[in-house]
């Protein structure tokens, strides 16, 4: 099968013939940071810009002394940080803020204008910016890549400086969008927690309801707390679902990587712990403990030790009211606190059942409850929307910086 009408192929694949293969060296000069000293800080003169600066951290050193002009950063500068986290603080960064000074481990990223649009650039080097990861030098984790290697690189560019800035303004737009989203998410997450903090406390009462909270402990309301097997069960089968802390989140469960066991073990553990629907888990060993999620699984589930459900008796209580007093800052304190002393992170049944609260009557749990699952609901579909943002973000950004879709 030939080439479609109008493109060419090039060492970085198939692009349009009037787009270059160009070698980063050629198109722009990496600038290096200086390792600017722990003893040169101050609490004047310019900010000194660190990778955590980079991702948004506003704990900036400053320094005041003389140093290469080449190192001043202003607002909207194109910068690539050579060593850092994948995904997140390795690769292209425009920065926003004041005049600063660069440190060590982040070039100065300065393009030839007559030749390509910085801006493009940026959306051209994030592209390219997995390909420079998979390559680096370094652990799994942190890496870093070298100048001569950088300059080596090949990135599809149009000859046309219009065609560069129509692109980046579409991707710099979808940017924008992303951007909203979070900035809204944030937001709403900020109103969830300042709602938890008034409603589960009793600070602030809904309208009908009044009257005093009483205190109480887990093991005075519920009618059972149990954990699961502390034997792993013999593996194979398909019968039922086996679950363990890695499928208990923040607030919801995790079911992209459960297992499954045979019917006859499944009997062994459930005539110990007999999980229900409706009954809450909680994580009680790890590193994850402390989250918890209510169980919506209809069909009947084995536990590992590492889970526990807490089940009430729901003409007395509701169990999302207690779901939201473990998530919220104060059940999280609470189970923190139960722990400390551990040599391991672990939290024991007698240690569940300890941790108290306080309880209005069914009726404003549930009011409660419902108010905090609307307003997670309301959540669950912004970030649904993001996600969708990104993948089309993603997209586009394999169809624009690869020339299949042409803006001009």
């Amino acid at each position: 099968m030939g080439l479609r009408a109008g493109y060419k192929q090039t060492d970085v694949g198939v692009i349009p013939e009037d787009w270059d293969d160009a070698r980063l060296g050629a198109v722009c000069m990496l600038v290096n940071g200086r390792g600017f000293k722990p003893h040169e800080w101050g609490n004047f003169g310019y900010p000194i810009i660190r990778i955590q600066n980079l991702n948004g951290s506003d704990d900036f050193n400053y320094f005041s002394g003389r140093f290469n002009p080449k190192l001043i950063v202003e607002n909207d500068q194109l910068l690539f940080a050579w060593s850092g986290s994948r995904g997140t603080s390795f690769g292209p960064h425009i920065w926003r803020g004041q005049t600063a000074v660069l440190n060590y481990h982040t070039w100065k990223v300065i393009t030839f204008d007559k030749r390509i649009d910085a801006r493009f650039f940026f959306h051209a080097l994030r592209q390219l910016t997995k390909s420079i990861e998979d390559a680096a030098h370094g652990a799994s984790a942190l890496v870093h890549t070298q100048k001569r290697e950088m300059e080596n690189y090949l990135v599809p560019v149009p000859q046309s400086l219009d065609e560069q800035r129509a692109i980046a303004a579409a991707l710099s737009d979808a940017d924008a969008l992303i951007a909203s989203l979070d900035a809204l998410i944030a937001k709403k997450r900020d109103l969830k927690q300042a709602a938890m903090q008034q409603l589960l406390t009793g600070k602030t009462r809904l309208p009908g309801f009044a009257g005093d909270r009483v205190e109480r402990s887990l093991a005075e309301v519920c009618l059972k707390i149990q954990d699961g097997t502390h034997f792993s069960p013999v593996s194979g089968g398909n019968d039922f679902l086996y679950i363990t802390s890695k499928n208990i989140g923040f607030g919801q469960l995790e079911l992209r990587q459960t297992e499954r066991i045979s019917a006859i073990e499944h009997a062994k553990i459930y005539a110990r712990c007999d999980t229900k629907v409706g009954d809450l888990l909680l994580t009680k060993d790890g590193a994850n403990t402390g989250n918890a999620a209510l169980n919506t699984i209809a069909e009947p589930i084995s536990l590992l030790s590492s889970v526990a459900f807490i089940r009430f008796p729901t003409d007395r209580h509701d169990p999302a009211f207690f779901l939201y007093q473990i998530l919220s800052s104060a059940g999280q304190k609470q189970i923190k606190e139960q722990m400390s002393g551990n040599a391991i992170t672990r939290l024991t049944l007698q240690k569940i059942k300890a941790l108290r609260f306080k309880v209005p009557q069914l009726s404003e749990q549930s009011a409660i409850a419902a108010i905090l699952s609307d307003m997670d609901a309301e959540l669950t579909t912004l970030e649904a929307r993001r996600d969708k943002a990104h993948a089309v973000k993603q997209g586009m950004m394999q169809e624009l910086l690869t020339g299949r879709i042409r803006l001009v």
